[in-house]
C-alpha cells in the first residue's frame, strides 16, 4: 500500500522528544506534496511553532527529486544541517543525501595559502602577493595556525573553525566569485574545500543554501548550484530584497585597490598599477558628490569620465595580464588567472554602469572612506520570470509572507496557491499587545524622553528579561544613555560583543535586557524564562529617501503607500513581535511604543491583523499588572 504524507510525517514526529500533533504542520506539508506532485508554485505562511521545516522537508525528500532549501538565516541553515537533516537521515524510510554548501569566500583558499608560505621571492613580492603593504604583512603565526587547520579540516569552511582569523588574513586567504578561476585553471583545483563542497552538492538529493548565494545562482543564469527540480525558499518575505541585491552590481574604489595589488605581484609595469589604483581614487572622489543621492538620468560628466578612463585602463590591465608567460611558474599562473577574473568582473560592471537601463535603478551611497555606487532592479519581478518560475517548482515560506508579495516577485495569477497554518499558540492567552497610545508622535522632539520613561517602567514591571528593538542606532544608543543609570538589570547593547555571545549572554541570565536594531529584528530565539518583554520604538517604515524603494513608489504612484511602505512595515513589525512567543510555556507583552499604531485610522487594522492574535490593551498599567504576574512561582514559564 503506498505510504501517504500523512503517515510520512506521522512516524518522524512520533520519533520526536515530547512529540505531539500539529494540524498546521501536517496541513502545510500535504500542500507541499500536493504542489511538487502537480509541479504547482505554492506560497505558505506558517506561524511560529508550526514546525515548518518538516512539513516541507518531509514531502520534499519523499518526491524524490533533487530539492535545494535557500535560507535567509545562518541560525536556520545550522538547524537543517545539524538537525533536521540528519534527524530526517536517520528516521525515514526513503535514503538520501544532503549537503551544505556556502559562498566561495567562507572556504580557506589552497592555492593563496600555498603561495603565503612558500618562500618568497623577496619581501615585497610576498607583501604583493598577500595582498597588504609592508606594514600590513600578513602574521605568520596565524598562516601557519591556519595551514595546520587546512591539514586536519574535511571542509576549509570558516565555520568549522574554533578561533577566529583576523579578517585581513582570511581575506588574504580566501577569494571571492570575482577572482576564483576555477578548478580546471588552478593549480590546487583537485584540493580545492570550495569545489570538494560544489561536489557534495552535486551528488546530494537536498542540497541547503543561503537564499544570497541562490540569488547569485539565478543572476549567473543557473552556473553555480546543480541543476535541481524544486527550490523551498525558507523566510521568504525576504526574497524581493536578496535578489535586487545579488542582481545588480557594486562599484567601489576598493575593488580597484585590491586589483592593483595583484597586478603588482606579477607585472613588472608600476605606471599601469598606479593608473589603476588612480582610477579607483578618481572614482572614489566623483562618487563622494553624490552620497546619498539616487542618480537620474545621464551621468554628471565628471563621473561618466572616471567611470569610462576606469574601464579603459582595465581593459588595458586585462591586454597585460594575457601576455604574461605562464611557464615562469605555477604561482604566476594562479595569480594571473585570478586577475584575470577580478578584472574581467570589474569590466562588466564598468560598462554596466556607464549604461544604466530603464528597468534598474543606480544609487550612490557609504561616507568618505567607503562609498559605493550601487545599480539594482527596480522590479525584480522581470528577473525571476526569466529565471525561476518556469524552470523550478518552487514552495515559498515564512511566519510572515507580506501584502502583495506575489505580484511584488513576478508570480502571475492562476500559477500558484496559498495557504496560512496559522501558529499552534495559544496567544490570547500567552501574550499581551500594549500599545503606548498617550505618547507623543514620533516624529516630534518630545517622543524619545517620553518612549523612554515608558521603557523604564516596563522594564522594571519585566524585572530586566526584555529585548528592546529599536528602528536607528541613534534611538537604540539615546534609550541607552537614559536608561542605564537608571535601570538596575543588567543592559547588553547590540555590536559590543558577536551576535551569537551577546544572544547567549541573554539567553542565560533573565535579568539581563539587549538592546538592539534592525539585525535582531528577525530570526533571533530565546524561548524560556529571559525573555518575558519585546519593546518595539517605532512603526519600521522604511526611509523616505531610500532610492531603489523611491523608484518602486514612482511606479506605484498613488499606490504607493501601501505596495511598498506599509508591506514593509508590517512585515518588519510582525518578525520583531515575534521574538517573544517561541514555545507554548512562553509568556509576555510585546509593547509598540508608537501610538500610530492605537490611532491612525488609514492603517493600525492592517497592521494587528498581520501581528499574532494577541489580547489588546492601551493601558501601560494593565501591561505592567501581566508582567508582574509572571514573575511568581506558578506562574514562571
Amino acid at each position: 500500500m503506498p505510504r501517504t504524507i500523512d503517515d510520512v510525517l506521522h512516524r518522524v514526529t512520533a520519533a520526536l522528544p515530547g512529540s505531539e500533533r500539529r494540524p498546521g504542520q501536517l496541513g502545510m506539508a500535504r500542500a507541499v506534496a500536493g504542489a511538487l506532485d502537480a509541479e504547482r508554485h505554492l506560497i505558505v505562511q506558517a506561524g511560529t511553532g508550526t514546525g515548518k521545516s518538516l512539513a516541507y522537508l518531509v514531502p520534499a525528500i519523499e518526491s524524490g527529486r533533487r530539492v535545494v532549501i535557500a535560507t535567509a538565516t545562518k541560525a536556520l541553515q545550522d538547524q537543517l544541517a545539524g538537525k533536521d537533516l540528519p534527524f530526517l537521515a536517520e528516521h525515514l524510510e526513503r535514503p538520501f543525501s544532503f549537503a551544505i554548501l556556502k559562498g566561495r569566500a567562507n572556504y580557506l583558499c589552497r592555492q593563496r595559502l600555498a603561495e603565503a608560505t612558500r618562500e618568497p621571492e623577496s619581501r615585497g613580492r610576498q607583501q604583493a602577493l598577500d595582498g597588504f603593504d609592508a606594514d600590513q604583512a600578513l602574521p605568520p603565526g596565524e598562516v601557519a595556525r591556519l595551514a595546520a587547520w587546512a591539514e586536519e579540516t574535511p571542509t576549509g569552511d570558516r565555520a568549522d573553525l574554533d578561533w577566529e582569523p583576523a579578517p585581513r588574513v582570511w581575506a588574504a586567504l580566501s577569494v571571492g566569485p570575482r577572482e576564483c578561476p576555477g578548478a580546471r585553471r588552478c593549480p590546487q583545483g583537485e584540493r580545492c574545500f570550495a569545489e570538494r563542497a560544489r561536489a557534495a552538492a552535486a551528488a546530494a538529493d537536498v542540497v541547503v543554501v543561503n537564499t544570497h548565494l541562490y540569488g547569485l545562482h539565478l543572476a549567473s543564469g543557473g552556473g553555480v548550484l546543480p541543476d535541481h527540480e524544486i527550490v523551498v525558499i525558507d523566510e521568504a518575505h525576504q526574497l524581493e530584497d536578496t535578489i535586487s541585491a545579488t542582481s545588480g552590481l557594486e562599484l567601489t574604489a576598493g575593488r580597484f585597490t585590491a586589483l592593483a595589488r595583484a597586478v603588482r605581484a606579477i607585472v613588472d609595469d608600476e605606471q599601469l598599477v598606479a593608473d589603476l589604483e588612480g582610477s579607483g581614487d578618481r572614482l572614489r572622489t566623483a562618487l563622494a558628490e553624490h552620497t546619498g543621492r539616487r542618480l537620474r538620468g545621464p551621468l554628471d560628466p565628471g563621473l561618466s569620465d572616471a567611470l569610462t578612463l576606469a574601464r579603459t585602463r582595465v581593459e588595458r590591465v586585462i591586454e597585460a595580464l594575457r601576455a604574461i608567460d605562464v611557464d615562469r611558474s605555477i604561482d604566476v599562473a594562479a595569480r594571473k588567472q585570478r586577475a584575470l577574473t577580478a578584472a574581467g568582473s570589474l569590466a562588466d560592471d564598468l560598462a554596466g554602469a556607464l549604461a544604466v537601463p530603464p528597468s534598474d535603478v543606480a544609487w550612490v551611497e557609504g561616507d568618505e572612506r567607503a562609498v559605493a555606487l550601487k545599480v539594482a532592479p527596480v522590479d525584480v519581478g522581470d528577473v525571476l520570470r526569466a529565471s525561476l518560475w518556469p524552470r523550478t517548482t518552487v514552495v515559498l515560506t515564512s511566519a510572515t509572507i507580506p501584502v502583495g508579495l506575489p505580484a511584488r516577485i513576478g508570480l502571475d495569477p492562476g500559477t500558484y496557491d496559498e495557504l496560512d497554518v496559522g501558529s499552534p499558540f495559544d496567544y490570547e492567552e500567552q501574550a499581551l499587545l500594549y500599545c503606548a497610545a498617550g505618547l507623543p508622535d514620533p516624529r516630534s522632539e518630545a517622543f524619545d524622553a517620553a518612549a523612554h520613561e515608558e521603557l523604564a517602567a516596563l522594564i522594571e514591571a519585566a524585572g530586566g528579561r526584555t529585548l528592546a528593538l529599536f528602528t536607528s542606532y541613534r534611538a537604540m544608543h539615546a534609550a541607552l544613555d537614559a536608561l542605564r543609570p537608571r535601570i538596575a538589570h543588567p543592559l547588553l547593547v547590540q555590536d559590543e560583543l558577536p551576535k551569537p555571545l551577546l544572544i547567549e549572554r541573554f539567553a542565560t541570565d533573565p535579568a539581563t535586557c539587549l538592546f538592539a536594531t534592525m539585525g535582531f529584528w528577525q530570526g533571533i530565539d530565546v524561548p524560556g524564562p529571559s525573555l518575558n518583554l519585546v519593546t518595539i520604538d517605532r512603526i519600521p517604515f522604511p526611509r523616505p529617501d531610500e532610492p531603489l524603494l523611491q523608484a518602486r513608489r514612482e511606479r506605484a504612484r498613488g499606490d504607493a503607500f501601501r505596495v511598498v511602505d506599509l508591506p514593509r512595515a508590517i512585515t518588519l513589525l510582525a518578525q520583531g513581535a515575534g521574538r517573544l512567543i517561541r514555545s507554548r510555556r512562553d509568556r509576555g507583552v510585546v509593547a509598540v511604543l508608537d501610538p500610530r499604531l492605537a490611532t491612525n485610522q488609514r492603517y493600525r487594522w492592517d497592521i494587528i491583523r498581520a501581528l499574532p492574535p494577541m489580547r489588546r490593551t492601551r493601558d501601560r498599567a494593565e501591561a505592567e499588572r501581566f508582567l508582574r504576574a509572571l514573575d511568581t512561582p506558578g506562574d514562571r514559564r
